[in-house]
């Protein structure tokens, strides 16, 4: 026969961790409406910098102009940039992001070109460290919402391989934020920066709202109103130099959505993961219970038989 005792504080334990999880559920819930107060936050300076690399396209062709950002190479070696989580408890979000990244290391080892990782995220570093894989840099502790300075001191790190001509080409891989439950990871390249990628394009806002006590994100598209710039404008400097030194600001203006993009889809799965553990404790706590009210139902039959049998035999 179960030991009753041993049910109920069973029963307890799986409700402490279903409080557990449905704290975390609401944490990182909280924590999806900040990262997406700060895509917006950084939008108004993200349309203004496309605007005047679109102002300068008008002005020349991206592809005469002699810069270092803009030049591509014979491909010899490759950086991959790989973005993931510090901490656990998130699903698959940490597991397929090293998985796209270890198959692309693979496909640039079977082509012959050598590659080097560049890593964002504890969950990765200790992947790859325990591999034996070539790492030039590492980054964690990084804060949960990402910030204009951590992308411009990994871009600064990324710039220093790519002009320093140890890697010809920068790869990203980092999962795109899809919806609260879909994720995917993607390889971007990052260096160099192809010219018809500074093309204005239609963007969207995600916002996450609640409906009916339930989670859920609205997709609002967004479009870019750029315009050329004045006919007769005079610039103090060379548009070249300009756009020289607007280039990196771009390119850390991308890293920074990356990384916004890629802490959503981190929380949203954190989100769902523990929404999940939630019903299955819900679940088996339900099972729990049926389990412990058979067995005192049936401690209670045996009792009876028992104080039956006594009185039968008495007489």
């Amino acid at each position: 026969m179960p030991n009753l005792k041993a049910i109920r504080d069973r029963i307890q334990s799986v409700k402490n961790t279903k409080k557990i999880t449905e704290a975390m559920r609401l944490v990182a819930a909280a924590r999806v409406r900040r990262a997406q107060e700060q895509v917006l936050s950084t939008r108004p300076f993200a349309d203004r910098l496309a605007q005047v690399l679109y102002g300068l396209q008008t002005r020349l062709r991206f592809e005469e102009a002699n810069l270092p950002l803009l030049k591509k190479r014979q491909v010899k070696s490759v950086g991959l940039l790989v973005v993931s989580g510090d901490r656990g408890l998130c699903g698959g979000y940490n597991n397929n992001v090293i998985r796209r990244a270890e198959n692309r290391a693979k496909e640039l080892q079977a082509e012959g070109v050598d590659y080097t990782f560049v890593i964002v995220g504890r969950k990765a570093t200790q992947y790859f460290q325990r591999r034996d894989q070539p790492i030039d840099a590492t980054y964690s502790g990084l804060e949960q919402i990402p910030t204009a300075a951590e992308a411009t001191q990994i871009a600064d790190q990324l710039l220093s391989l790519f002009l320093s001509e140890k890697v010809d080409r920068i790869e990203l891989v980092y999962t795109r934020f899809v919806s609260l439950v879909s994720s995917r990871p993607v390889v971007q390249t990052l260096l160099p920066l192809d010219p018809q990628g500074l093309e204005a394009a239609d963007d969207e806002i995600f916002r996450l709202t609640t409906r009916g006590g339930q989670f859920e994100v609205e997709r609002q598209k967004v479009t870019n109103q750029v315009r050329p710039l004045p006919r007769d404008m005079i610039f103090e400097q060379d548009p070249v130099q300009i756009l020289d030194s607007l280039l990196p600001l771009y390119l850390s203006n991308q890293l920074l959505r990356a990384l916004q993009e890629s802490a959503a889809s981190e929380l949203a799965a954190r989100m769902t993961a523990m929404s999940n553990a939630s019903d299955n404790a819900g679940e088996l706590i339900n099972t729990l219970t049926l389990s412990y009210n058979k067995a005192r139902q049936a401690a209670i039959t045996q009792e009876l038989l028992e104080v039956v049998g006594g009185a039968e035999a008495l007489t």
